[in-house]
C-alpha cells in the first residue's frame, strides 16, 4: 500500500469557540480512512494547538500557518475555519507549495476565490473544496442515472432547502449575521444544495432572483443583547439550465418545523427525488420511477459507497467520501471535482443571484 497522505489541518480545536466542523467532521473522517494520517494541527494559540494535537493523535502542533505549511511532513493542508480567514490561510499554504483542501465557501467574495484558484493554477498545485454533496453516494448515483437517460430529457427541477434558524448565538457564531462575511443561508445550505443540483443536472445559465432577510435580529446568548442581522435568509430563484430545462429554487431559514432539502427532477420519461436533512451532510435518499412505474427507493450500488464500514454517521460521512475520492484522484493523477476552479463557478452563480435581486432583472451566469 502507498504511504498515507499526511494532513495538516487548520481549525480542528478541542476548545470552545472553534469552527466545530474541523473537529467534528474532518478529524473523524480522516481517522476512518487508511489512506490518510492526521499529522499536524494548527490553531491560533500554542496551548490549544498542543491540546488539540494530543486529543486527535497528531504528531505535530503549530500556531503559525507558515510553519505548518512549510513542514516537509505535511502533504496536504486542510482549512476548516471561519470563512473570512480562508483566503489568508489558503494563500499561505499555496505559497508554500502545498496541495489544499478548503471548506466551502472557498472565499468571502468571488474575488478572493478567484485569487486562490489562480495561484493554485500558476503553481501547478492540486486543490479540493468542501462541497461534499458531490461525494454523497445517492447524489453521484442520481447524476449517472440522469446521464444514462433514466428520466429522459430534463424538463424541470425543483429544489427546496428549508433549514433551522438559530435565533440565539454565542460569540463563536454571531459573526455569521454579517452578509459581508460570506457564511449565511444563501452560501452554505443554499450553496451546497445548488451545487448538488448543478452536479446532477449541469450548470445554470440564467437566473431571476429575490434575496431577502426576513429575520433581522438575533440575540446574544451570553449578554442578551439584540444583534442586527443583514445576512440573507430567504432566497427564491427561477433559473434556466444550460441544457434548457427550467429550475425553481427556494432557500429559507425558519424558526420551527424546518423540512430539510428536497430536489425533484422531472423528465419526459421519468422522475427522480433526492431528500435529506442537509444535502452536504446527508445521507441523501433517492426515489425514482419511469413512466408507468411505481415510485420506489433506489439505493446506490456498492461501488458508490467509498467510505469504509464503521465511518461515523453525520458530518464525517460525506467528508470521508470526499477524502476517499481525493485519495483516488491523487493516486491516479486524475483531475478532481470539485476543485478551486469549480468553487469559483459556484461563487459566480451565487453572485449572479444577488445581482439579479438587486437589479430586478434576469442575469446571465458568467463562465
Amino acid at each position: 500500500m502507498a504511504a498515507p497522505i499526511r494532513v495538516g489541518i487548520v481549525g480542528a480545536t478541542v476548545t470552545p469557540g472553534g469552527s466545530g466542523w474541523g473537529a467534528n467532521a474532518h478529524v473523524p473522517a480522516l481517522g476512518a480512512l487508511p489512506d490518510y494520517e492526521l499529522t499536524a494541527v494548527c490553531t491560533a494559540h500554542d496551548e490549544t494547538a498542543r491540546a488539540s494535537a494530543q486529543q486527535f493523535g497528531a504528531r505535530l502542533a503549530f500556531h503559525d500557518i507558515d510553519e505548518m505549511a512549510a513542514h516537509p511532513d505535511v502533504d496536504l493542508v486542510a482549512v476548516s475555519v471561519r470563512v473570512p480567514l480562508h483566503h489568508q490561510l489558503v494563500m499561505a499554504a499555496l505559497r508554500a507549495g502545498k496541495d489544499v483542501f478548503c471548506e466551502w465557501p472557498l472565499g468571502a467574495t468571488v474575488a478572493e476565490a478567484e485569487e486562490m484558484a489562480n495561484l493554485a493554477r500558476e503553481r501547478g498545485l492540486r486543490t479540493f473544496v468542501g462541497l461534499q454533496a458531490r461525494s454523497d453516494p445517492s447524489i453521484r448515483y442520481a447524476r449517472d442515472l440522469v446521464a444514462q437517460g433514466y428520466v429522459g430529457e430534463v424538463l424541470t427541477a425543483n429544489l427546496s432547502v428549508i433549514s433551522q434558524a438559530v435565533l440565539e448565538r454565542g460569540p463563536g457564531r454571531s459573526w455569521q449575521r454579517e452578509r459581508a462575511n460570506g457564511a449565511n443561508p444563501l452560501t452554505i445550505p443554499g450553496g451546497h444544495a445548488m451545487d448538488a443540483l448543478c452536479f446532477v443536472l449541469g450548470e445554470i445559465a440564467e437566473v431571476s432572483a429575490r434575496v431577502t432577510t426576513r429575520i433581522t435580529e438575533w440575540r446574544d446568548e451570553e449578554t442578551g443583547a439584540v444583534l442586527p442581522v443583514d445576512a440573507p435568509d430567504n432566497i427564491a430563484v427561477a433559473g434556466r439550465l444550460v441544457s434548457g430545462g427550467e429550475v425553481a429554487i427556494h432557500v429559507g431559514t425558519v424558526p420551527h418545523q424546518s423540512r430539510g432539502t428536497r430536489l425533484e427532477i422531472y423528465g419526459r420519461d421519468g422522475a427522480l427525488f433526492l431528500t435529506s436533512g442537509s444535502a452536504n451532510i446527508g445521507p441523501n435518499v433517492l426515489h425514482g420511477a419511469r413512466a408507468g412505474e411505481t415510485l420506489a427507493e433506489m439505493a446506490p450500488p456498492d461501488e458508490y459507497v467509498l467510505a469504509p464500514e464503521g465511518t461515523p454517521s453525520g458530518p464525517p460521512r460525506n467528508v470521508a467520501h470526499a477524502y476517499a475520492r481525493i485519495a483516488d484522484a491523487r493516486g491516479g493523477g486524475a483531475a478532481f471535482d470539485p476543485d478551486f476552479d469549480l468553487a469559483v463557478t459556484r461563487h459566480r452563480l451565487l453572485a449572479a443571484i444577488e445581482r439579479s435581486s438587486e437589479s430586478g432583472r434576469a442575469v446571465t451566469i458568467e463562465t
